[in-house]
């Protein structure tokens, strides 16, 4: 089936261009009314103009779909209160955020200024916590909600130079958890994407050759599958050059090394076993981890 998302509201952030201006466009041209926002500022954040936010908008609307420009900044709690206020006092409601907006400002963490870390933070991390905290209680009061936050395979995994980002990125897959936790009985689903694309981003990352692979355009099924009707929930996309992968925040089965004097010893020694991927498990909640280390410990100590 086709997925179609007539009759439904989106809002995207940092949609001016590059990946942000792709989900735009295709969620208009799958039926979605789109509140382009973007601050139209430069990669590192600074700056800023509405004229972004109206190209876009101009495209959507010669193509026959129907769009509003927005110049918030998602670091402005206040800002994107009036933001998602725009998109329903024109549609009434709001379906879709896709939290896009993001800055870099990289450097390796003994020469990064505290001031920059912040910043990514703020822009990545708690700009998706605004958006998500002004859009919540339309979905709630709808019984309905597809929220996307744009992680990183540098948050997943890591990168030099990118402490800041990283753990901004990261940090949004901690977020995509809980609010997918909180969300499931109003049918609020929350997901993560972790697009390999070629944007402004990183344009000066990678040789042409490999930019030129890496369309953002690639990226896009993978954002309209996971803010779909249909869509799952919890779920961690990488996505890039055509290709889509899962990743998996996971606990290994582990080993139970007692409450003794020797037990840190005792975990050095049976680190390996500690660390076997085999039988692991993805937990679907935190409480998880203290369900299989108490269990362990209660048939431990029952057959000593």
């Amino acid at each position: 089936m086709r997925i179609d998302f007539k009759g439904r509201v989106a809002i995207v952030t940092g949609a001016g261009g590059g990946l942000g201006r792709q989900h735009a466009l295709a969620l208009a041209a799958r039926g979605a009314k789109v509140l382009v926002n973007d601050l139209g500022g430069a990669r590192d954040g600074s700056g800023g103009s509405v004229s972004a936010a109206e190209a876009v908008v101009a495209e959507i609307r010669a193509a026959g779909g129907e769009a509003l420009a927005n110049g918030a900044s998602v670091t402005d709690w206040d800002a994107v209160q009036a933001m998602v206020k725009q998109a329903v006092d024109a549609w009434g409601r709001v379906d879709i955020l896709v939290n896009n907006a993001g800055i870099l400002r990289d450097k390796s963490f003994s020469k990064m200024d505290l001031a920059d870390f912040r910043l990514v933070m703020d822009v990545h991390l708690m700009g998706a916590v605004h958006c998500c905290k002004a859009v919540w209680p339309h979905m709630i009061e709808q019984k309905y909600g597809r929220i996307l936050m744009t992680t990183s395979s540098s948050g997943l995994y890591g990168n030099f130079g990118q402490s800041n980002y990283g753990a901004a990125k990261l940090a949004l897959v901690g977020l995509m958890q809980t609010l997918s936790i909180e969300g499931a009985k109003y049918d609020i689903r929350v997901n993560s994407l972790a697009p390999t694309a070629a944007t402004r981003m990183t344009e000066d990352l990678m040789p042409p050759a490999v930019l030129e692979a890496l369309k953002p355009e690639a990226v896009v099924p993978a954002m309209l599958a996971l803010v779909a009707q249909d869509a799952p929930s919890r779920t961690i996309l990488c996505a890039g050059a055509g290709s889509v992968e899962a990743a998996h925040i996971t606990l290994t089965q582990g080993a139970w090394i007692g409450l003794d004097a020797n037990a840190p010893e005792r975990l050095v020694e049976q680190m390996d076993q500690v660390r076997n991927r085999d039988g692991e498990m993805v937990p679907q909640s935190g409480a998880a981890q203290g369900t299989q280390e108490v269990g362990r410990a209660t048939r431990q100590l029952a057959g000593s």
